[in-house]
């Protein structure tokens, strides 16, 4: 989650929401991201559909098998559903999102019984200082 926050701030230089992700297996990092919707002008720039993407390139397999995703914030409704196409295994966040969450904030998208996967997820990760980046950075951007 360390490296997830150190990610985070890397955002806040560039004007982007800070958010962070790492893709870990087997202890080894192999996908990272953090968002860019602003710089790449992409509403799919997430933080975690960026570090899944580099994830299954790493493993040449959209199955992200024995992976597990670190997220500072709690994912919203399109990258949990790419985690659960991506039958990803378990997310570990931060942050809740009351805005857009999607595990248990405004809609619990990971633990529905219909979907034919489910991710486990531990939530409440370094929550403080992942919100504490978030707080920060909206309150800059309102000051």
């Amino acid at each position: 989650m360390q490296a997830a926050l150190a990610l985070a701030a890397q955002a806040v230089a560039l004007a982007e929401v800070p958010v962070g992700a790492v893709a870990v297996k087997d202890g080894v990092i192999i996908g990272q991201g953090y968002n860019l919707k602003e710089q790449a002008q992409d509403p799919t720039a997430h933080a975690e559909m960026i570090a899944l993407r580099q994830a299954a390139q790493t493993v040449n397999n959209w199955r992200l098998i024995g992976v597990t995703l670190y997220c500072t914030l709690e994912p919203c409704p399109m990258c949990a559903g790419a985690m659960i196409q991506a039958r990803l295994p378990r997310l570990v966040y931060g942050a809740k999102d009351t805005r857009f969450g999607a595990h248990g904030s405004i809609v619990n998208i990971l633990d529905e019984p219909l979907f034919n996967h489910r991710v486990q997820v531990t939530p409440g990760v370094l929550e403080a200082e992942a919100a504490a980046l978030l707080q920060q950075f909206f309150q800059k951007l309102r000051g």
